[in-house]
């Protein structure tokens, strides 16, 4: 009895842990709209910040539509190699000044785990026309 309870505890502990880290495109929409004032995610048009549109494997700094606008700071990174893979991505979302120092998104980040995990689940999928 007491292995049957303890199978399903930790069958339940995997499975929170894997939608956690593979996040949920649905509820990231939800969080992005925190964003939407200043970015785009499923057109490429920007507006005060960069479009997101195909983001995630994008070297920092790089969009040709908003090169002229970039902070010099962000420049810099991209030309020092950073990519917005899951890992930068998460770092970024959770302290931009700190993982790109001098950048100009006035946004200070977001405090929760899940949100960010979901942001980038909605960052990776397919925009929906």
């Amino acid at each position: 009895m007491l292995r049957a309870i303890s199978s399903a505890a930790l069958f339940l502990l995997a499975s929170g842990l894997a939608a956690h880290a593979g996040g949920d495109a649905a509820l990231g929409k939800k969080v992005f709209n925190r964003c939407i004032a200043c970015h785009e995610a499923e057109t490429d048009r920007d507006k005060v910040g960069p479009h997101l549109l195909g983001v995630v494997g994008r070297k920092a700094g790089s969009a040709e539509s908003f090169a002229g606008h970039y902070s010099q700071a962000m420049k810099d990174a991209g030309a020092a190699g950073l990519v917005w893979d899951e890992a930068n991505l998460t770092e970024y979302l959770k302290a931009p000044r700190q993982k790109v120092p001098g950048n100009r998104m006035a946004f200070t980040g977001l405090t929760s785990d899940d949100d960010i995990a979901n942001v980038i689940a909605y960052l990776k999928a397919d925009p929906k026309p």
